[in-house]
């Protein structure tokens, strides 16, 4: 390829709306054009990339067996009703209609139409398992589309369904697919985690999250240095301490804290660490008649140590919880407790409200929680002599840094991470919800066993440029570089010998199919070298006329800060040992 029979258009400065580095490096590099909020064109050096990623893809997709299809990105109503999507999804579904007023959504996923393929076309569990993936253009309608390719609205997914007979298949499936993943992200060389997540209402522990290391990753990623144990935030266990309740040593006192309502206002008054305080937090739960109409409101009061957050995934699957919480209005809680939020505390709680200590609370003494009156606070609390043991002890906190491991080797440590993976099984929900069913072995109707698992195409050179840049710019990985060697010739107008030695290098080089650009431009080097450092080609090879001369051209790797050397007659040999070979746009 020849730079001025490509299109090249960097910018020096980013737009004023680009907030993360991927951002404002995609758009000053040329990679993508933004054409309206969280919608963008891929112009033809971030279409490169886009290619490379979905090839890595295709190939390790096939490997495993998976079979290629496209469904459409317009798709009818009637099958997202059926699930009870079409009403549940929210605003981020696009709904629309054609001229004849018929339902139809703009895909955000395919769940629906490819459950519909499976009832249609597999009628005998002799045609299975069948994992079908496409590569598709999705649309979520964000309300705030933000970070560029990070968080838009429209983008490219690869997302795949498997049909099995049983649940034994459907478990082989998905680890089939974990391992074909795994296979993946080596491949785009770079840094991740597969990290244990939420398998959400469907239940079960088949869930898994492939996360990219980006310090600004908006997900927490909680791993055990010295194991192989990693989960999401949500599913992170936080174990309950070791060491057995302490004895009382504190007497129980109603003490004043007049205008502090906070855990960390409270521990400062008192001159106490946060640790030893307890905060309140109330959430009501519903009950409704065939109508939708509450006929009864549950309170709960949860308790959680003052420095720890509330993990609403894990409150989530509480006993009652199951069918969804609210915090509760501050009507309700002064009903309920006799003060306004901030005084809070389970010490003479209505016998109607339902109390959920956290497992550190369950073992903490002389704690101090509010009195359930403005201004005022109790210190010295205790369990059993101050008030009942707490009727439910759960796990319902974040874990934070520095706590157990939940597989005994070791203490947690958080870093951030991107998503952008994710296998799930997922039974029998759509299957049932669409009564899609195939023959079994005794000619009896049975619902599939289904998974799905999802890469973000799109996302994914986003997260590669937020882990892999500099103040030059950005740093591709050779396997999703848009070139993977430029050559960078100086007075390429001027001098024969210079012209004459790139293109011979430049043809050779594609010979051996090395994905290689020539700037053949024009440029003064600094220009022409600024231009490539911004995009971010790993490999570069200057050609000068002083160094035609000496017998050596110039070749440095886009991390490395000077060049070396290299005789002209073993350039290329030099280059395999970079591995530059091999590598086929």
């Amino acid at each position: 390829m020849k730079a001025s029979q490509f299109f090249i258009s960097t910018y020096k400065e980013a737009p004023a709306d680009a907030e993360v580095v991927s951002h404002k490096l995609m758009m000053r590099a040329g990679l993508i054009r933004r054409v309206s909020a969280g919608i963008y064109t891929y112009m033809p050096m971030g279409l490169r990339v886009l290619h490379k990623v979905e090839a890595i893809i295709r190939e390790e997709m096939n490997r495993a067996g998976a079979i290629e299809l496209t469904m459409p990105m317009i798709q009818p109503a009637e099958f997202w009703q059926e699930t009870g999507r079409f009403a549940g999804m929210g605003p981020e579904l696009l709904r629309l209609q054609d001229r004849h007023g018929r339902d139809f959504v703009v895909q955000p996923t395919s769940e629906e139409v490819v459950t519909d393929i499976a009832r249609s076309e597999l009628r005998s569990y002799k045609q299975l398992p069948v994992n079908f993936y496409q590569i598709q253009t999705k649309f979520r309608d964000e309300r705030r589309p933000r970070f560029g390719l990070m968080r838009g609205r429209e983008f490219i997914m690869k997302d795949a369904y498997s049909f099995d007979k049983d649940v034994a298949g459907a478990q082989a499936s998905y680890q089939t697919m974990r391992q074909a993943y795994r296979a993946i992200f080596d491949r785009f060389g770079l840094r991740y985690r597969a990290v244990a997540a939420d398998s959400g209402a469907i239940g079960g522990d088949l869930s898994e999250e492939f996360q990219v290391i980006a310090a600004t990753g908006e997900d927490a990623i909680i791993y055990c240095p010295d194991s192989d144990y990693a989960a999401n935030i949500e599913k992170a266990e936080a174990l309950a301490p070791r060491a057995p309740r302490p004895a009382p040593t504190q007497p129980l006192v109603k003490t004043p804290t007049p205008g502090k309502s906070t855990c960390e206002d409270v521990a400062q008054l008192l001159q106490v660490p946060l640790t030893s305080t307890v905060k309140s937090i109330v959430l009501a739960t519903e009950e409704l008649d065939a109508q939708g109409v509450v006929v009864a409101t549950q309170l709960w009061l949860l308790l959680l140590r003052g420095d720890h957050a509330m993990n609403e995934v894990k409150v989530g699957k509480l006993p009652g919880m199951e069918n969804g919480f609210r915090f509760a209005s501050e009507g309700e809680i002064v009903a309920a407790f006799g003060s306004k939020p901030g005084y809070l505390g389970p010490i003479g709680v209505r016998a109607d409200v339902k109390v959920v200590a956290d497992r550190e609370v369950a073992v903490m003494a002389d704690f101090i929680c509010g009195a359930n009156a403005e201004d005022f606070h109790y210190t010295g609390v205790n369990w059993g002599r101050d008030l009942p043991e707490p009727a439910l002890v759960a796990d319902i906190r974040n874990v934070v840094a520095g706590d157990l491991s939940p597989d005994g080797k070791g203490v947690l440590a958080i870093e951030r991470g991107i998503e952008l993976g994710h296998v799930f099984y997922l039974g029998t929900k759509y299957s049932k919800a669409m009564n899609a069913t195939f023959l079994d072995e005794n000619g009896k109707p049975t619902w599939f066993e289904m998974g799905c698992y999802g890469i973000g195409v799109t996302r994914l050179p986003a997260a590669a440029i937020e882990q892999n840049h500099d103040e030059r710019g950005i740093i591709w990985p050779d396997a999703i570089a848009p070139f993977t060697l430029v050559i960078c010739p100086i007075g390429l107008d001027r001098s024969d010998a210079v012209r004459a030695k790139a293109m011979q290098l430049h043809d050779e080089l594609a010979a051996k199919g090395v994905d290689v650009i020539l700037d053949d431009r024009g440029e003064r080097p600094g220009a022409m070298f600024a231009d490539w450092e911004l995009i971010g080609v790993p490999h570069r090879v200057v050609i000068s006329e002083r160094g035609l001369k000496e017998g050596q051209v110039e070749y440095q790797h886009r991390r490395q800060t000077e060049p070396t050397k290299v005789a002209v007659d073993q350039l290329v040999s030099y280059l395999a040992e970079q591995n530059v070979y091999g590598l086929v746009p």
